[in-house]
């Protein structure tokens, strides 16, 4: 099926998002397949309070694999169920203040053993 500006001046055949050439003379390999995440229930995920600079509280989870685990959605989703800020540094997830009960509820929720 012929495009929208097929046959005029504006007509740009599509291009490989990598290589930046032809779709028809691209010679990219296709794309890594998705990575497979661990289960749940086969992770432990242990969780901490620590007392930051000026005495706050971080409560970090820890202990997951990181290779196996997609980090930066679980901390999204934990940020979410708290109300707070938080990130992902050195493999463990940190999030602003202390939110230990709801933290642990929720992974158990999710199928982690806590």
């Amino acid at each position: 099926m012929p495009g929208l500006f097929a046959g005029t001046k504006f007509d740009i055949p599509p291009t490989c998002d990598r290589c930046s050439k032809p779709e028809t003379e691209c010679q990219c390999p296709p794309a890594p397949a998705a990575p497979t995440w661990l289960a749940p229930s086969k992770q432990r995920a242990k969780i901490r309070l620590d007392r930051r600079k000026h005495q706050r509280i971080v409560t970090v989870v820890w202990g997951l694999a990181p290779h196996e685990t997609d980090l930066r959605s679980l901390l999204s989703e934990l940020k979410g169920v708290c109300g707070a800020g938080g990130s992902v540094k050195d493999e463990c997830i940190e999030l602003q203040g202390d939110h230990l009960t709801r933290v642990t509820d929720k992974l158990a929720e999710m199928g982690y053993r806590v």
